[in-house]
């Protein structure tokens, strides 16, 4: 099964990383080959792992297709932490303000701001630039779609280049089935593509 043979890479994110990315891999097992339908639930969702690298400041470690999502929070003092559903939805909420005043650095032009690309986002912005920004903030997806400076700094918040193209390979690919080829923006542009072609259908 292509997700267990993850399970290596992930041998060191720690106690609650381990366990679920163990659990989330166990739930594979036992999905019936006859259901496809229950497979596809597997393309739908993410496992982010979000490190802390500085006071206030965060970057994506790993991310990649799960049953259901889930974000895992290193933090600086090397703790680890599930963020429950509510604590997701507030900070998107939060920073959907943001993004309407102007002051997320999601779409702000931060080329000239190496904070953003060597520290890394709030937590909010970073869930955001991340796989499971599609699935938790799907509602705010249109003031991000064809947005430069967001797909920009979405690379900006992955703590590695590489990071960032495997997720792109992963979560990009198995969106582009059913979604418009401008979905190349990856996971987030396929969420939003897809509301935008059902008006579009319903317009006429």
């Amino acid at each position: 099964m292509k997700y267990l043979k993850k399970l290596s890479d992930y041998a060191t994110v720690g106690g609650l990383g381990a366990l679920l990315v163990t659990g989330l891999a166990g739930c594979q097992d036992n999905i019936p080959k006859e259901e496809p339908k229950a497979q596809e639930k597997t393309k739908e969702a993410a496992f982010v792992i979000i490190e802390e690298t500085a006071v206030g400041k965060y970057k994506i470690k790993e991310e990649f297709p799960a049953e259901e999502t889930r974000i895992i929070l290193k933090k600086l003092d090397g703790t680890e932490k599930v963020l429950t559903k509510e604590e997701m939805d507030a900070l998107i909420k939060k920073e959907a303000a943001k993004i309407d005043d102007g002051t997320s650095n999601l779409t702000k032009d931060n080329t000239q701001n190496p904070e953003v690309a060597n520290q890394g986002m709030s937590l909010g912005e970073t869930i955001l630039a991340s796989a499971a920004g599609a699935m938790l903030g799907a509602w705010i997806g249109s003031k991000l779609f064809g947005n430069q400076n967001f797909q920009n700094n979405r690379k900006a918040g992955y703590k590695s280049p590489s990071t960032y193209s495997k997720s792109n390979k992963s979560f990009g690919s198995k969106s582009s089935g059913s979604s418009s080829s401008k979905a190349k923006s990856g996971f987030f542009g396929s969420k939003s593509s897809t509301a935008s072609s059902s008006s579009t259908r319903n317009g006429g």
